[in-house]
């Protein structure tokens, strides 16, 4: 038997939201996407943008209404986009407010200054300023603030808060407007600081339906497989962690029996890992429109703006945009921190599938609203802290995947390759002992 769904693996702990694109120059930039140019740029080679699935292409055009050659140039811009994301993030230091994408294409990056002197670093860099009165760090706090309160208060009506990086604000969604006014005076916060919006709609989670690849937990409750991974020896999947608790035993879509939940933590973060018997092959591969296999080569996170797809045991393969990241989500069950929403649907049965952004892995399912008849939101678990909580690997495409990243308390140097993408915050080494000036520390 072997395991449809996919698995990332070479950078476990990648967070970045525009990783840095080694192109064997500390100082090279990617140059704007030009479609008549010739080959695309060296962030689309190197994160295999420019090489999209045919499932992928065929989803985009459905769910975003783009023609086959728009959606294959947004797959581009988007990885090139993050690359001068991640530069920019660096050159602006503090002053930094946040990236995201525009266009049909996603050909507008725009970056967020609180500093109109930095507008000519940002047009260098061929993206459109926009000066702004926060920093992310200043909204950042103010979010950190809320998180702190709902440790203490219900939240139960007010189900859904995050930064909204191109509004430059802190949002609280909540059935009521004194639901929203209890809970960001909770936080020590004034109502200037805080938009609201109201709304019926409250986020849920979505296990227990049947459905394509699916998975049970204990013969019962069904979920989603996420992505292939491994630790050591031992070839498993990342998957949800509403799914299932420590110990619990699964089985596969054919009722098999398949292995055991080795680590799980909910609420407060929505992922797990399940370790495999031998009966199952983990492969590097998501299972696409219409069975067809899109193989995963990275974990490279995407910009707000950008294209989103999502495979569920319930209802498939459906594409979308992401609108948020480190999003805070209360569910009844219980409140989780540092989902990202999007505008892809899902229904009961999807949880703990995988989301990727062309060949890159993005995270697991957890919950949202809606359906995929009327529409809906949907928020994923980031896949590169969950590798990281449990010291994963992701199994992709390429043979020659390094150790996965483990959490550190102190920077380790790596070696600067041409062609290869560094974490966030990474300190490369160049040939002759000098450290590289190009770092990534990009927008969470």
């Amino acid at each position: 038997m072997v395991h449809r769904h996919a698995v990332t693996g070479r950078r476990a702990a990648l967070t970045a939201i525009g990783a840095l694109v080694a192109t064997g120059l500390p100082s090279a930039v990617a140059a704007e996407p030009n479609p008549a140019a010739g080959p695309p740029p060296a962030a689309a080679q190197t994160l295999g943008a420019d090489r999209p699935s045919a499932p992928v292409l065929r989803a985009m055009e459905r769910d975003l209404g783009l023609t086959p050659a728009q959606a294959s140039r947004r797959l581009v811009n988007e990885a090139e986009a993050g690359t001068r994301a991640g530069r920019l993030r660096n050159a602006l230091g503090d002053r930094f407010a946040g990236a995201w994408l525009r266009g049909t294409t996603s050909q507008e990056l725009v970056v967020a200054t609180t500093d109109t002197a930095d507008v000519a670093t940002i047009k260098a860099q061929g993206a459109k300023a926009a000066v702004v009165k926060k920093s992310l760090r200043d909204l950042t706090a103010v979010k950190r603030k809320l998180d702190a309160a709902a440790a203490r208060v219900s939240t139960r009506d007010t189900p859904l808060w995050y930064v909204d990086v191109p509004a430059n604000r802190v949002v609280v969604q909540a059935g009521n407007k004194a639901a929203a006014a209890t809970f960001v005076k909770a936080a020590g916060l004034d109502g200037k600081s805080v938009d609201v919006k109201v709304t019926a709609n409250r986020p849920r989670l979505m296990p227990d339906v049947t459905g394509g690849d699916a998975y049970y937990t204990d013969g019962t409750a069904r979920c989603s497989v996420g992505f292939s991974v491994t630790k050591g020896e031992q070839e498993g999947f990342a998957s949800a962690g509403h799914c299932g608790k420590q110990g619990a035993r699964t089985t596969g879509f054919d009722k098999a029996e398949q292995g055991t939940f080795q680590a799980s933590t909910f609420p407060g973060k929505d992922m797990s890992w399940v370790a495999v018997n031998d009966q199952w092959n983990a492969t590097p591969n998501v299972k696409g429109e219409g069975d067809k296999k899109v193989e995963i080569t990275g974990s490279v996170q995407a910009l707000v703006g950008a294209a989103v797809c999502r495979s569920g045991s319930t209802t498939g393969w459906h594409c979308g945009k992401v609108e948020q990241h480190d999003t805070s989500v209360s569910y009844a069950e219980g409140k989780v921190d540092g989902l990202t929403q999007t505008t892809v649907c899902a229904e009961p049965g999807d949880s703990g599938g995988p989301y990727v952004a062309g060949v890159q892995a993005q995270g697991v399912t957890s919950g949202g609203t809606g359906d995929c008849k009327s529409g809906g939101t949907t928020f994923f678990q980031p896949i590169n802290p969950l590798l990281s909580e449990f010291g994963l690997t992701l199994k992709t495409a390429e043979a020659d995947s390094p150790a996965p990243a483990r959490r550190r308390t102190t920077p380790v140097a790596q070696p600067w390759a041409a062609g290869r993408v560094y974490e966030a915050g990474a300190t490369v080494i160049q040939a002759g002992g000098g450290a590289a000036a190009g770092a990534a520390r990009c927008r969470r």
